[in-house]
């Protein structure tokens, strides 16, 4: 529900100027009253508080423990449940501000349609272009590990395992990574099948991924040896930021909640208590199964193993069985987290696509089954690729770039909104604003700076060319470039 004092939605004339076109700002009536529309058809609004938390979960529970714990820990030694702490902190004061305004503009754009609607084109195409990043390469990182999750299954129930050549990418002695390639493949099945379906098997899996980690805690716990903590930060905070920006990556999952917010029932009241919820239960099984893993192994011995909790497992019980069928519930639980995210990552570019800035053929919805068809398949197969062919933790490092980015413009975005329209309905309201999300922004920027040069470089590279395609594409082809026309104006 806007507020109802607002001016009417008024025709939108082309700007005369070029610098007035780059900061063209779109109406938050002319947003809300556009979400579902896509080229041939309409998103379904089939999900409820339940299926929420759940795709927040999904998206968020596996990543940093399954998958970046065995990187992190070497960075951070002990010291790396600080990591997660600080990482849960800094992603608590950015899901304040995501929280305000999910519930008050609730479209499929998440950050994106926020900058949009606050900071003018030009903000919300970098955004934009920073989700592109952080929601398509994290669907490749987390997919590198469930490779290697794949084969501890496979050595502790067949004994054989997928030679390196074709279950690692260049660089980390292989040439390809299949099951990389082939779980996007999974997940993309799902997605075609529309988003309650999808979200019914999402949940499923986060029941079974949660199961595993308690399980890993109870058995984890019998191996735990005091003198681990013995040298509890041995690298120093610098090393603790460093991991804790690495980790960050991990709690993306309330924004990928953020971006069904054209698939809710009521996306005003239950998209702000998906993404608080989840992030509370996510930061405590992080920290604890990261405090139990670190007690059970000394933090040298980590070799930035994607399997880490596996071998934990199987070291504390000197049987295979336990490691086994962890790595058979991690194989589930890291599935989800690729399906919900690859979901967000394809609404991201189905809202670009409807403002005409990326092809008409990413807002293109199936008619049987609401779901953007061909987006979802270009996402899958361009993700899937990248995941065969780069190791997974140039890919941690970029999506974590790309992730704390938009996030600090979220902080910023919320603050601009309370400040243009103070009269507008908000369902969830950030306390002591603007102080927190000042804070959120900040600790944003810090943690940007704690990751490598080469992450920077990358991160240069990727805007750099994301402007190119914008001036030469999105710039004329917005919808914003042209009058509103009369059909919408009436919504």
């Amino acid at each position: 529900m806007l507020d109802q004092g607002a001016p009417p939605n008024r025709t939108l004339t082309v700007p005369s100027s070029v610098g007035a076109r780059l900061m063209r700002r779109k109406p938050v009536e002319r947003l809300v009253a556009e979400g579902g529309q896509g080229e041939g058809g309409s998103l379904r609004r089939s999900l409820g508080l339940w299926q929420l938390t759940m795709i927040s979960i999904g998206a968020t529970l596996g990543t940093g423990i399954f998958v970046v714990l065995g990187e992190a820990v070497p960075k951070a030694g002990p010291a790396v449940t600080i990591s997660f702490v600080i990482a849960g902190l800094t992603a608590l004061f950015s899901a304040l501000s995501y929280a305000e305004l999910a519930g008050t503009i609730p479209v499929s754009g998440s950050s994106y349609s926020y900058a949009y609607a606050t900071m003018g084109e030009l903000i919300a195409w970098v955004c934009g272009w920073c989700l592109i990043l952080e929601y398509g390469v994290s669907v490749a990182a987390v997919a590198v590990g469930w490779g290697e999750y794949l084969n501890e299954l496979l050595k502790g129930t067949i004994g054989v395992t997928i030679p390196a050549a074709l279950s690692a990418p260049p660089g980390d002695g292989g040439v390809f990574n299949l099951p990389a390639l082939i779980v996007v493949l999974l997940a993309m099945t799902f997605l075609l099948g529309g988003a309650k379906e999808s979200a019914r098997a999402n949940t499923i899996m986060v029941c079974v991924k949660i199961a595993a980690l308690v399980l890993f805690c109870a058995i984890g716990v019998q191996g735990f040896r005091s003198g681990n903590y013995s040298h509890f930060m041995p690298l120093g905070m610098g090393g603790v930021s460093a991991a804790g920006a690495t980790l960050f990556f991990s709690y993306i999952g309330f924004d990928a909640a953020s971006t069904a917010g054209e698939e809710a029932k009521n996306a005003q009241r239950d998209l702000p208590r998906a993404i608080m919820l989840s992030l509370v239960i996510v930061t405590a099984l992080y920290v604890l199964v990261a405090a139990v893993a670190v007690g059970a192994k000394p933090w040298r011995q980590f070799n930035d193993s994607e399997a880490a909790l596996a071998q934990i497992m199987r070291e504390v019980t000197g049987q295979s069985f336990w490691g086994t069928l962890l790595a058979f519930c991690a194989v589930i639980a890291i599935a989800s987290v690729v399906l919900t995210v690859l979901y967000g990552q394809t609404r991201i570019l189905f809202a670009m696509s409807r403002d005409g800035l990326v092809p008409k053929a990413f807002s293109r919805v199936h008619p049987k089954s609401g779901a953007p068809r061909v987006n979802t398949v270009i996402v899958s197969l361009f993700c899937g690729v990248l995941a065969a062919a780069i190791p997974l933790g140039q890919l941690a490092d970029a999506t974590s770039i790309g992730t704390l980015f938009a996030f600090a413009l979220v902080n910023v975005a919320v603050v601009m909104l309370r400040r243009t329209r103070p009269s507008m309905h908000r369902t969830f309201r950030v306390p002591l604003s603007p102080v927190l999300p000042a804070i959120g922004f900040v600790l944003c920027v810090w943690m940007m700076g704690s990751l490598s040069t080469v992450t920077w470089v990358v991160f240069g590279i990727w805007m750099a060319v994301g402007l190119v395609f914008y001036f030469v594409y999105g710039y004329r082809r917005s919808r914003l470039a042209a009058p509103e026309s009369p059909a919408t104006a009436a919504h």
